[in-house]
């Protein structure tokens, strides 16, 4: 169930990515396939926002597939990438969107809430 404190933000290029990536035998968690994968990041972007990008910031970050992140993050009006990447995102701040772990994000929200 979507959370009303946040909500995902993703673009075509990010989901293409997404597929891409998680889908490899090196990211699967034990146990689970390509097909579950998939399945998990059709259910994620069926709960995400999916922005428009009008403006590309390329060349921004060093990775072209970080930019495109930073891209849907920075027409999405986000305040946050979350990543465990988060040295590959050090210039975002310039742009207004801060890069966080997943950890922080999560305490981040745990303080909010107080």
């Amino acid at each position: 169930m979507p959370n009303p404190r946040f909500q995902i933000c993703l673009s075509v290029a990010v989901y293409t990515e997404w597929q891409a990536v998680l889908c490899r035998p090196e990211h699967l968690p034990p146990g689970a396939d390509a097909d579950a994968a998939l399945g998990f990041i059709r259910y994620l972007a069926t709960l995400a926002h999916l922005q428009d990008i009008h403006f590309l910031w390329r060349p921004f970050l060093r990775d072209p597939d970080d930019d495109m992140v930073l891209e849907c993050a920075v027409a999405a009006g986000c305040s946050y990438i979350v990543t465990h990447n988060v040295k590959d995102f050090r210039r975002t701040e310039q742009l207004g969107v801060q890069a966080v772990t997943p950890g922080q994000f999560l305490q981040i929200l745990k303080e909010s809430r107080s």
